[in-house]
C-alpha cells in the first residue's frame, strides 16, 4: 500500500483514511467492581455492541480506507527494536506494581501477533506464589476497554500527529501504543509531536483528542474541562508558535459534571461547511462557561480575549455556522437526555455527510428539518443506497449498547487524512 501523508485541515473534509479499534475481550474483561476505575459508569455487553460496531465499520469501509489498531501494532512489533522499546515503556509505566518483573518476562516471550492483542486485552496474572494467589487483581496488565474510542489517545492537526497526555493513568498505554505506531509504521508519513512532553513545565498538563477540533487549517477549537487542562492547551500554544503565520485557538470551557461533558465533541461537532451540531444550553445559552480566543502570530501570542460564544468567535473568523440543536430546540429534557447519549457526537465523512446514533430521535429529526436525509447504515452497507447521490445525509447506526461506553461516532474514529475543503 502507498504511504499515507497525514493531512487533516478540517473536521469535515472528505475522509481519505481513518484508524479504528474494534472492541474485543478488553470490554468483556470489565466487571461492576473495576468499571469505575476503567472510567465507565456501566458495563457493556460485547455480543450486543459488536453488531452495532460492525454497522459503523461497514459504513466507514464503504467511504474510505480503514485501519485497525491491532493490525498496525502487530506490524511494528515485528521489529525487535520497536518491540523492545514499547515493552520497556509499558513496564516502566507499571513500575509501581510488584508484578512488573514477571509481566515483562511474559511480554517478551509473546510473538508479535499475540503481544499486539494482549497489550490491549490485558494479561492475566499468574497465580504462582502466595502474594499473587492472595491478590484480588485478575490482571497483571490491565485491559484497555476505552481503546475503541481511538480519537482520544492521538489526534491529527495539519500534517502532524499529536500524542495525547491522558487525564487518567489507566489510559496512558493507549497513547504509548499510538505514539509507537505513528513513529515507526512505514505506512504513515507524518511528524509525531507530544506537545505536553515537549512544551509543558507545569506537570499539570493533560490533553485528549476528544477535546480538539480542527475548524480550519489556521483555527483549532479546544475544550477545557475534566480531560484537557488549561496547561494542556498552553502546550498546544507553544507548539503552534513553532509554525509560521497567524493561528487561532478558540478555547471553550466545559462543565466537570456530569460525566457526559468529558470532551468538547460531546457538546459540539462540525456537520458541514456552514452547519454544526450543538448542545444548546452550553454552546449557545451559557454565561458561566467562557469562550476564549487566543491569537498566535509567529512565535508569540498577540491577543487573548473573551468572546460572546463559540459560534460568535467562529463567525468573526469567517466560519459562519448554523447551529443544529442536539435533542431539538423545544425541550430541555430531550436535549439533556440525548446529549447524555452522545447525541451531539457526529463524525463527518465529507461536508454534509455524517454518521451518528439513531437512538437520539429528536436530534435526528432536527437534522432532517435542517436538510439532512436520514439513511440507515444497513442500506449503505448493502448497496441499496449510494451516498454519492445525496448532498446532505445523516447515516444512522443503532448504538444502543455502544453509547453506554460514553462516546459516539467521532470518538470511535482517528482520521489520518482528509481532502482540503473549498471554503
Amino acid at each position: 500500500m502507498d504511504k499515507i501523508t497525514v493531512s487533516v485541515n478540517s473536521e469535515i473534509g472528505k475522509i481519505k483514511g481513518v484508524i479504528v479499534h474494534t472492541p474485543g475481550a478488553e470490554v468483556e474483561n470489565m466487571t461492576p467492581e473495576n468499571a469505575e476505575r476503567a472510567l465507565y459508569s456501566d458495563i457493556l455487553n460485547l455480543s450486543v455492541a459488536i453488531p452495532e460496531y460492525n454497522e459503523f465499520l461497514g459504513v466507514l469501509q464503504k467511504q474510505t480506507s480503514v485501519f485497525e489498531v491491532t493490525d498496525l501494532l502487530q506490524t511494528v512489533l515485528e521489529n525487535d527494536t520497536v518491540r523492545k522499546d514499547l515493552i520497556g515503556k509499558v513496564c516502566e509505566h507499571e513500575r509501581h506494581s510488584q508484578k512488573r518483573f514477571q509481566l515483562c518476562d511474559t511480554l517478551q516471550e509473546m510473538p508479535a501477533r499475540v503481544l499486539a492483542r494482549k497489550l490491549i486485552t490485558g494479561v492475566e496474572m499468574q497465580k504462582n506464589n502466595l502474594t499473587s494467589f492472595l491478590d484480588d487483581e485478575r490482571f497483571s496488565l490491565s485491559p484497555l476497554p476505552n481503546f475503541f474510542f481511538t480519537r482520544d489517545a492521538s489526534f491529527s492537526v495539519g500534517n502532524g500527529v499529536m500524542i495525547s497526555k491522558m487525564a487518567n493513568a489507566v489510559r496512558d498505554r493507549e497513547a504509548l501504543i499510538m505514539e509507537t505506531i505513528f513513529s515507526t509504521h512505514p505506512l504513515f508519513e507524518t511528524a509525531v509531536v507530544n506537545p505536553v512532553e515537549q512544551f509543558d513545565n507545569s506537570g499539570r498538563a493533560t490533553i485528549e483528542g476528544g477535546d480538539v477540533q480542527v475548524a480550519r487549517d489556521d483555527v483549532l477549537v479546544i475544550g477545557t474541562g475534566d480531560r484537557t487542562t488549561t496547561q494542556g492547551i498552553d502546550s498546544m500554544i507553544e507548539y503552534l508558535k513553532t509554525k509560521p503565520g497567524t493561528k487561532h485557538i478558540l478555547a471553550q470551557e466545559l462543565p466537570y459534571k456530569p460525566e457526559s461533558f468529558i470532551h468538547l465533541d460531546m457538546t459540539f461537532t462540525f456537520l458541514d461547511k456552514d452547519q454544526c451540531m450543538v448542545f444548546e444550553p452550553l454552546i449557545l445559552n451559557s454565561s458561566r462557561y467562557l469562550t476564549i480566543h487566543i491569537v498566535i502570530d509567529g512565535d508569540k501570542v498577540s491577543k487573548i480575549k473573551e468572546e460572546r460564544s463559540l459560534l460568535h468567535a467562529l463567525r468573526k473568523l469567517g466560519i459562519d455556522m448554523e447551529p443544529v440543536s442536539c435533542g431539538g430546540n423545544k425541550d430541555l429534557y430531550f436535549q439533556e437526555r440525548e446529549q447524555w447519549q452522545s447525541g451531539a457526537n457526529f463524525f463527518a465523512m465529507e461536508p454534509g455527510k455524517v454518521i451518528g446514533y439513531e437512538r437520539n430521535v429528536h436530534t435526528i429529526e432536527n437534522m432532517n428539518r435542517h436538510g439532512f436525509e436520514i439513511i440507515k447504515a444497513a442500506d449503505v452497507i448493502s448497496g441499496k443506497v449510494n451516498l454519492d447521490d445525496y448532498k446532505k445525509v445523516v447515516v444512522t447506526i443503532k448504538g444502543n449498547e455502544l453509547s453506554r461506553g460514553g462516546g459516539g461516532a467521532r470518538c470511535m474514529t482517528m482520521p489520518v487524512a482528509r481532502e482540503k475543503v473549498n471554503w
